[in-house]
């Protein structure tokens, strides 16, 4: 079997979520000996070299890669790392007014018209949690025998990390960690930074800083707490994040929503207390292993970070997600949808 992955040009660029989803799920993939290949643009596409194509991330940036791949005749999976709070009624409602105008004009276009679309050229939708399935269905319409969800993934060397690195180069021991895009409205960080103002403890956020105005009010008020850190992005392959994860006592991802946060489980996996949102599919990981917290909030933020810091971590969590989370979990439950998907175009 001979699968192509591919995702929108600018996760090469951004990096984060999605970016370390499509590179471990190609490991995991190889080890369960299913061979993989990454599209690339300025290389030629021929579809009779690939039993099937696999798609991250379903939105306007890989609409048109998709409408392509499906006129291929290849078969096309989508994984599409996409949520949102809005009801699955409005979202209904925004693609009947998208199909709508679109038969007396053509330029107006909505992401959730656009999803919808690539929905019908999909022989499987993988959503990572049971929130984002319901989502697909309620809203999307794709019938539930076209969905499995595949779960988000950890590497198991987080387990093995050693506080050590992480204490020499920042100076501080059981600290709060954050690690995320600075800027970026669901991620939050201007009301956690506004929660660390309100506990007296060592903190650090690592993450690339937007170069917009939402990125300079987060480093404007960073400024403002001498007990926090703002480090740069780190390499997901670098042994200081993983230091970090291992150093720090509470690791907070207070986003507006998180499917369910590559980070969190890193830490999780690395013995950390974890401070989350609620929302988005996160509890489905985490169960009653986290501390939740209201991300509109930043008091509430702050409240459930001062809960963390009295709580041990849980080792049911990390053995957990041992068993369930691990990529390589995830590479076979990837492959047993593509085997089905393969059988039933014969």
């Amino acid at each position: 079997m001979h699968v192509l992955l591919a995702t929108n040009q600018a996760t090469a660029l951004v990096r984060g979520g999605v970016h370390t989803q499509v590179l471990q799920t190609k490991d995991a993939l190889e080890q369960c000996g299913v061979h993989t290949t990454l599209f690339e643009t300025w290389k030629d596409f021929h579809p009779a070299e690939f039993d099937l194509v696999h798609l991250f991330a379903a939105n306007m940036g890989t609409y048109h890669l998709a409408r392509t791949i499906k006129a291929s005749g290849l078969p096309l999976v989508i994984s599409p790392v996409f949520y949102t709070r809005r009801t699955p009624r409005v979202v209904r409602s925004v693609i009947k007014a998208d199909a709508w105008m679109n038969r007396f004009t053509r330029g107006v276009w909505t992401d959730y018209g656009l999803i919808a679309e690539m929905c019908t050229w999909a022989e499987a939708i993988l959503p990572n949690t049971g929130d984002e399935a319901n989502l697909f269905t309620q809203a999307f319409g794709v019938p539930a025998d076209h969905i499995a969800t595949i779960p988000n993934g950890v590497e198991e060397r987080f387990a093995f990390a050693k506080s050590q690195l992480a204490e020499r180069e920042f100076g501080v021991k059981n600290f709060i960690l954050s690690v995320g895009h600075i800027g970026p409205e669901r991620k939050n960080m201007l009301r956690l930074i506004e929660a660390l103002e309100q506990i007296d403890h060592p903190s650090i956020i690592i993450g690339r800083v937007d170069k917009t105005p939402a990125g300079k009010a987060c480093l404007d008020r960073a400024k403002r707490n001498s007990n926090l850190l703002l480090v740069d992005a780190l390499s997901h392959d670098s042994m200081l994040l993983a230091s970090a994860y291992s150093a720090c006592s509470v690791f907070a991802l207070p986003s507006q929503f998180e499917t369910p946060g590559i980070a969190a489980l890193e830490a999780a996996l690395a013995g950390a207390t974890i401070v989350i949102t609620p929302f988005g599919g996160t509890k489905e990981y985490f169960e009653n292993d986290a501390v939740y917290v209201d991300p509109y909030s930043s008091a509430g933020i702050a409240a459930g970070i001062r809960t963390a810091l009295q709580k041990p971590a849980a080792p049911e969590l990390a053995n957990r997600i041992k068993q369930e989370f691990i990529w390589k979990r995830v590479g076979e439950k990837t492959k047993l949808v593509y085997e089905q998907v393969l059988s039933k175009r014969k």
